[in-house]
């Protein structure tokens, strides 16, 4: 395996998760805050080593197979305990749709990239403007900092929940075809 940027970067967003955690956990004033941040620092890392991977073609089988799976299990991580900080049905039921959706769409590809139409379901703008809502909600309510950021951070909540619904569904029409076939 290669060592290159966007490999560390996405192995260092793997290292984070447990120390996002630890944090959001630690008994002291600014434990939210400082989650916020790292879930922020994973955010900009994600986003980060996919254009230098970009800019400088530095694509690696490790990066291909790992960045995806950083990518999810940070957000999943933080859905999580979302639903176990908030315990509200309006925190709930869209983390659990969100985290669904994820597995349902990455079962999808798989299954695509075997039948050879990998690039049927690839990551559509859809996805992306759903994964930018989605990482903007989850910083603010992870910070809680006031009632402002609170309700933004909701607002941005339900948004992701809508494209999570919209963009799950057009990967599944996408492979609808494939899907469909005896």
């Amino acid at each position: 395996m290669k060592w290159n940027i966007p490999n560390i970067l996405t192995s260092f967003r793997i290292l984070l998760i447990p120390v996002f955690l630890i944090v959001f956990y630690l008994p002291f004033e600014d434990a939210r805050f400082w989650s916020a941040f790292i879930f922020w620092l994973a955010a900009i890392t994600d986003a980060l080593d996919g254009w230098i991977a970009r800019q400088f073609n530095q694509f690696t089988e490790f990066g291909a197979f790992l960045d995806p799976v950083a990518d999810k299990a940070m957000v999943i991580a933080a859905l999580v305990v979302l639903v176990e900080d908030y315990n509200a049905w309006y925190i709930t039921v869209p983390a659990l749709t969100m985290i669904c959706r994820e597995l349902i769409v990455s079962a999808l590809r798989e299954w695509m990239a075997q039948r050879g139409d990998r690039e049927k379901v690839a990551v559509s703008n859809l996805g992306k403007l759903k994964t930018i809502a989605q990482m903007v909600a989850l910083i603010g309510l992870l910070w809680d900092a006031n009632i402002w950021t609170f309700w933004i951070s909701i607002v941005l909540f339900f948004i992701a929940f809508v494209l999570t619904l919209w963009s799950m569904w057009e990967y599944l029409r996408a492979a609808g075809s494939q899907l469909t076939r005896n």
